[in-house]
């Protein structure tokens, strides 16, 4: 199971591939037929999917050679089959419940939140009608949006903060989305986040997810991991790989270098081990401290400490060890009804 939805993401490559060699300097025209010719014919609007793409990649400068346009269709066919704003099985009976978690634990009453449920929301019908009929991230995105603004409970058992966090046909984070749009090439009509919801939107940012960072990867596969795990995930998750060889301690390979928040005097588990090794690799406390901050960059492998980790653990196993390796992390959300890693 850790493999298998990276290796259906590359099933899918193969299979839409061009066996073709890539022609430099395409027009647009000869990029958005090659898209249109792989993409399924079940697919409706297939000439809007297309442009879509196509704006997706060479508004970001990202080459829209066969290899990208195929990892983008992958991804999308995988999160999505192509459909903008997909439904999510069983999401009604999911968003109660966690709206109903929220509610006992900040000791609000159950008359309370059916009460505040039966008022009217904007367009008419009640919150708890529109949650009985939510089918979508974005109708339940919206109802969360009005039941913050309009109900003073909403408020108070959300935080003001609206808990769907990913959308759209890529499945891509809104704070991701947030965080990355400046030179997005669209008119927002309302928010960010609702971009995320639409097919441009959603095209368009999980692209940038997927490959709009530079990385020495030589598979796709490890973007495919990066996309759910974060950028450099799986190269990091190698390099935790190397600290545990070379040092002998045991760490998870979650990608994770630097644990959130902590202070030079409470390191994470990957930052000890790293620093069991400071005498071998000559580094100390703080200049490991500033390597590992550079986690979540390319230039973390121009760093020493990059450098002779990997060093110690090729000689350790006597081989090269791997640069990238899939993290395993165990994701969890409201809509996740079984167990799932990022690999």
């Amino acid at each position: 199971m850790t493999r298998l939805l990276c290796g259906l993401l590359l099933l899918l490559l193969a299979g839409c591939a061009s066996q073709a060699p890539l022609q430099m300097q395409r027009s647009p025209d000869e990029v958005r037929a090659e898209i249109l010719r792989k993409l399924p014919t079940s697919v409706e609007d297939r000439q809007g999917w297309a442009n879509d793409v196509y704006v997706a990649l060479t508004a970001q400068d990202i080459e829209p050679g066969s290899d990208n346009v195929c990892a983008v269709l992958a991804v999308t066919q995988q999160e999505s089959t192509y459909t903008a704003d997909p439904e999510v099985p069983g999401l009604a009976k999911i968003a109660r419940a966690e709206i109903e978690r929220r509610a006992a634990a900040a000791h609000v009453p159950g008359f309370v939140l059916s009460a505040a449920l039966r008022l009217e929301s904007p367009d008419g019908r009640s919150y708890a009608q529109r949650l009985e009929r939510v089918r979508t991230e974005r109708e339940l995105s919206e109802l969360y949006e009005d039941f913050i603004g309009m109900v003073p409970l909403g408020s108070r058992l959300f935080a003001g903060h609206n808990p769907v966090r990913t959308g759209g046909p890529m499945q891509v984070r809104i704070d991701f989305a947030e965080q990355h749009a400046r030179g997005y090439p669209y008119t927002i009509e309302r928010e960010i986040r609702h971009e995320v919801f639409t097919r441009r939107g959603g095209l368009y940012f999980g692209t940038r997810h997927l490959l709009g960072y530079p990385a020495n990867y030589g598979t796709p596969l490890y973007r495919f991991a990066d996309f759910n795990a974060g950028w450099y995930a799986s190269r990091n998750a190698a390099f935790q790989n190397a600290v545990s060889k070379a040092s002998g301690i045991e760490l998870a390979p979650d990608g994770d270098l630097l644990m959130p928040g902590a202070n030079l005097d409470n390191p994470g588990a990957t930052e000890r081990a790293v620093r069991a090794l400071g005498g071998r690799i000559g580094m100390d406390a703080e200049q490991i401290r500033r390597a590992l901050q550079k986690g979540r960059d390319l230039d973390f492998e121009e760093t020493d400490l990059y450098a002779r980790v990997f060093a110690l653990a090729d000689a350790a196993a006597g081989m090269p060890v791997p640069r990238a390796v899939l993290p395993g992390i165990v994701l969890e959300s409201p809509k996740i009804t079984r167990t799932l890693t990022t690999a």
